[in-house]
């Protein structure tokens, strides 16, 4: 740990100098910009929004945990499919779903976050260990990531009118190798953002080939209030069971992702941040970030790894870089050119880089289930595994008349704690083994 403390440029407290804080702090936000923006891109939400919606959500973040976890937060996709899946039923009337119904589905989340912290701080973590092993979480995962596949591809092969053009999928493929390329064969900073760089990069080479209007960014004001949706201003919020069994079973993949990057985190700064502050207060911190974004028209928020993977390369933990990102994230967030700019991205430049980044989401759980080494021999877990994914991108759904409806990877969700529940020879897994790097 000596060697470690040697290599620190700036410790979690201590405060940059000006021209440091200022470079260091727009780092992160390149490293967040990139997926922060894409989800209300695919969403139908307001990158604007997205962008002030993380800030705020940072900085009470920051507040909650007494500036003692360098974390910033951005837009969740694990909620993508199941706005998408609201938002489609708040269009049709014989839903019962009313409008702004998936901004009510959030702010439930961040509830359920904060519910969840609550009973940590009485009760420690050994029941979130029992209900979450890898065998449940791995392939949830999975399915976040397989789920969105025929969008991405969607994106990046179809105009505007939804048919097929050679010239979309050149630059979807053109976006996608950039991405590639980046993250294969750059070192340092530019490794951990080449989401950012292919955007860049398709965007470019959208201009050349003229499917870029840019009309929008030279009408556009500089100042420019992001289209907030206010509840009982731009809409009625109204509690429906279909939309709580949509959004809030799926907390359970953003929970398990909150401590695996503590987990991390905390062994990239040296110090036990599930202690000190605490796994509840982070949690909590999650949770009112997420509610605040509901409040505002912004999406779900979650720590992200790309800034844990900026400060293990910087090794410069100052809680002050994180303040600087989210403010300049809210001016950002008011400057209507920038806005502007985000909503002339062309489809198959998000498609391209959705293509690799969704397949990196299922990745990633089937690389929790090999690095946990959970034995597929054993049929117990063969049958989690296996139903969690067939149901989860099937899209299984439960139905009961118009109020109650389960489906897809909240059901996948359920069904897979359930089953880890009732089926005999249940094995219990250390936090440490589980997200272990």
């Amino acid at each position: 740990m000596k060697n470690d403390e040697k290599k620190i440029v700036l410790g979690i407290q201590e405060k940059p100098k000006p021209a440091q804080w200022l470079l260091l702090s727009i780092q992160h936000l390149f490293a967040m910009f990139g997926a922060t923006v894409l989800v209300p891109a695919l969403t139908g939400m307001s990158p604007a929004v997205a962008l002030v919606s993380s800030g705020i959500g940072t900085l009470v973040f920051i507040a909650i945990t007494k500036g003692k976890v360098p974390s910033y937060l951005g837009s969740s996709f694990a909620f993508i499919n199941p706005i998408i899946a609201v938002k489609g039923l708040e269009l049709d009337p014989a839903s019962g779903v009313g409008v702004g119904s998936f901004l009510v589905g959030s702010f439930l989340v961040g509830v359920t976050y904060a519910i969840v912290a609550l009973i940590i701080a009485k009760s420690g973590t050994k029941w979130l260990m029992k209900l979450l092993p890898p065998v449940v979480v791995g392939p949830v995962i999975m399915v976040i990531g397989l789920g969105l596949s025929a969008t991405a591809i969607r994106m990046a092969t179809n105009n505007p009118a939804g048919e097929y053009d050679l010239t979309y999928v050149l630059v979807g493929l053109v976006t996608l190798t950039i991405t590639i390329l980046t993250a294969i064969f750059t070192r340092g900073f530019l490794s951990v953002i080449p989401v950012l760089v292919g955007i860049i990069g398709g965007y470019i080479f959208s201009i050349c080939l003229g499917i870029v209007d840019l009309q929008p960014v030279i009408d556009a004001n500089w100042i420019q209030l992001p289209p907030f949706t206010i509840p009982f201003v731009d809409y009625i919020p109204t509690f429906t069971w279909r939309v709580f069994l949509l959004m809030v079973p799926v907390a359970i993949v953003p929970i398990a992702e909150h401590i695996g990057h503590q987990l991390v985190l905390s062994k990239v700064v040296g110090k036990d941040l599930i202690k000190d502050p605490g796994l509840d207060r982070s949690m909590l911190g999650d949770g009112v970030a997420t509610m605040i974004a509901a409040t505002i028209g912004g999406p779900p928020n979650t720590t992200y790894g790309e800034n844990i993977g900026v400060l293990a390369i910087t090794r410069a933990f100052s809680i002050y870089l994180f303040v600087g990102a989210a403010i300049f994230a809210i001016l950002f967030g008011f400057c209507g050119k920038i806005a502007a700019l985000l909503t002339t991205i062309p489809s198959p430049v998000m498609g391209g880089v959705s293509i690799l980044l969704f397949g990196i989401i299922a990745s990633s759980g089937l690389r929790m289930l090999v690095e946990n080494k959970v034995d597929f021999s054993r049929k117990r877990n063969l049958i989690i595994s296996s139903v969690i994914l067939v149901i989860g991108i099937g899209g299984a759904a439960i139905h009961i008349g118009k109020v109650f409806s389960l489906e897809g990877m909240a059901l996948a969700s359920i069904i897979g704690v359930v089953l880890n529940q009732v089926l005999p020879g249940k094995q219990v897994v250390d936090f440490d083994e589980m997200f272990k790097e």
